[in-house]
């Protein structure tokens, strides 16, 4: 066999060993499109069928109690395993007009719209646009405080103050909204005082999740709302939901009105209303269940994003509570994780629970702030849930309008 004949021979034997050598190697899964197709929104709109006749009896009775002797007024949902078990909107949705809810009504999501922000941080941190480490500096040469970083802003470690108290009795034309770079600045030009020094303790403010949404628009050249619509709320099929701040809307085009505890006026928006990130996202009980099945599927975030998303970042309350990349929690025996966050926010009060392990959510979204959703604990028993609620364990926890906004 002559040299040219062995070294033909030799290419086809290296050409079989690895062609066997790769048949043996595992598939690798690629990861969820973000592009819709038509059957994401047949899937979509399976998911959210929902039979009244067949809702759960318990969880009616319940709600109907939570309305007539506590009070609550807005809309809610429970789901499992990727069925309604029951929905219901039930109460006004503007008392002055007498406008009853609907169950597709769009509310003020208040600090729920802290799980959105974080979500995008962690898609451009994914991307490489943004590292945890980051300093607010890198983005915003004139902020006053050194040492916040991304990481202690998302998990509330950042000791800034908060911005919702601070701005008051700055911003001269209340008629006129702010907007999260109109704070950025006020804050550079009026250098408030700290709460505390970075890192050095959990403290639960607004600030942290404004100046997010600005980090947000900042490197990606985005209003907020445009990169949320683009690449959180497109891509997860939520048609409902939005961002809406009084800088472009001198006033929000939802019907849903945010009320006091008595029924005696609506709280309406005012030039508080225009920041952005950490509030400001209006959306439906049946968008918030597309937003979880998109988080789960893996179309927002990876696997091992949303693992640090849901990791605990502080020190646990009353041994189970804690606070993660825009996500509460509570973590349980066996790895059990529930992850949540409530909003607190002109006339809106909500919760937004979900149980990872056991695939349940639990929603109910009010626009009538009163204390009637600290009395959740029979549902959360009927549905094989922990108790989500800090004063329920050891010692009462952080008090509503604390660290519970």
């Amino acid at each position: 066999m002559n040299y040219r004949n062995i070294l033909a021979a030799a290419s086809v034997a290296t050409f079989i060993f690895f062609s066997c050598s790769n048949s043996k190697k595992p598939a690798v899964l690629s990861e969820p499109s973000k592009e819709r197709t038509a059957e994401d929104d047949k899937a979509d709109s399976l998911l959210l069928v929902y039979n009244p006749a067949k809702g759960d009896k318990f969880i009616a009775d319940f709600v109907q109690n939570l309305h007539k002797k506590y009070g609550f007024n807005g809309n809610m949902l429970v789901a499992k395993d990727g069925k309604i078990l029951y929905e219901k909107a039930i109460g006004w949705a503007d008392y002055l007009h007498r406008d009853s809810l609907k169950i597709n009504s769009e509310f003020e999501l208040a600090s729920i719209t802290k799980t959105f922000t974080g979500t995008a941080i962690m898609q451009l941190v994914e991307q490489g646009k943004l590292k945890l480490t980051d300093d607010v500096k890198k983005f915003y040469p004139n902020f006053p405080y050194e040492g916040i970083n991304v990481k202690l802003l998302l998990t509330h470690r950042s000791g800034m103050m908060n911005y919702v108290y601070f701005t008051d009795g700055i911003w001269k034309d209340k008629k006129k909204a702010m907007s999260n770079n109109d704070v950025m600045n006020l804050i550079a030009e009026y250098k408030p005082n700290r709460y505390a020094k970075p890192d050095t303790r959990f403290h639960y403010n607004n600030s942290n999740y404004m100046v997010l949404a600005a980090i947000i628009e900042k490197v990606t050249g985005k209003p907020y709302s445009d990169y949320m619509m683009e690449h959180i709320f497109k891509p997860a099929g939520m048609k409902n939901t939005h961002v809406y701040s009084t800088t472009v809307y001198p006033k929000i085009p939802v019907d849903v009105v945010g009320h006091d505890r008595t029924w005696r006026y609506s709280v309406v928006q005012n030039f508080l209303d225009g920041p952005v990130g950490d509030k400001g996202i209006y959306s439906t009980l049946h968008d918030l269940v597309l937003y979880d099945k998109a988080l789960k599927n893996g179309r927002l975030l990876t696997k091992a994003s949303l693992d640090s998303a849901y990791q605990g970042h502080n020190k646990p309350i009353n041994g189970h509570f804690n606070y993660g990349y825009g996500w509460r929690m509570f973590d349980g025996e066996n790895g059990r994780k529930v992850v949540y966050h409530t909003g607190w926010w002109h006339g809106f009060r909500h919760i937004y629970v979900r149980d990872v392990q056991k695939n349940i959510v639990v929603i109910f979204l009010g626009n009538l702030t009163n204390g009637s959703l600290m009395h959740l604990d029979d549902l959360y028993k009927h549905l094989g849930m922990p108790i989500i609620r800090k004063g329920a364990y050891s010692g009462s926890g952080s008090l509503p309008g604390s660290d519970e906004d």
